[in-house]
């Protein structure tokens, strides 16, 4: 797939480009958005190297993480980032990760996007499941989950050594036939 954008009404996720950089170091350098993530805050120069990795990065490949942007269509700003990673094994299954910037929180995009990335994946024939991995103290993230359906399936004990401390993960999944019933009876 050359180029994967997916829309909605507010956002257009879409490839990292370099002309991201000041918006992507902003929220990725704050400990705030950082905190319940797999990675530490960045420095401008990890920033522009991270982006710079991702250019030649396309979806599709089994096993690879796709890091897009979070676009703002009406400012056209970068508010934030997702990561998509079909099954090493098996490209029906992909895990999912939603990044926005803490000057964006609390607007509705992360629920925008994640309900944008479900239906894209799950308009892909055959695909079958989505999951995301998340803190078990990251209230917020966990609540979003939930409010789009996601079910949660694993308690992880002190499985991710983090910030100098052992922490502890839940396993969310949707099922394409659950996702179907939702979107079903919304409509």
């Amino acid at each position: 797939m050359d180029k994967l954008v997916i829309e909605s009404e507010h956002i257009k996720i879409r490839k990292l480009k370099i002309s991201d950089l000041s918006d992507f170091y902003f929220y990725r350098s704050n400990p705030e958005v950082t905190k319940y993530q797999g990675f530490d805050t960045y420095t401008i120069d990890q920033s522009k190297e991270f982006i710079e990795s991702q250019l030649s990065v396309q979806f599709g490949k089994a096993g690879e993480w796709n890091q897009l942007g979070i676009e703002n269509k009406q400012t056209g700003k970068l508010i934030g980032d997702c990561a998509i990673k079909l099954g090493e094994y098996d490209v029906r299954i992909a895990e999912v990760g939603i990044t926005i910037s803490h000057m964006e929180q609390n607007k509705g995009y992360g629920k925008e996007s994640l309900v944008a990335i479900l239906n894209f994946l799950f308009s892909i024939m055959d695909f079958h499941r989505v999951t995301e991995i998340v803190d078990v103290e990251n209230v917020a993230s966990i609540r979003l989950l939930e409010s789009v359906g996601f079910v949660k399936e694993g308690h992880f004990i002190q499985n991710i050594f983090f910030n100098g401390k052992w922490g502890s993960e839940f396993q969310y999944a949707m099922l394409k036939n659950q996702w179907e019933l939702i979107t079903a009876m919304k409509s």
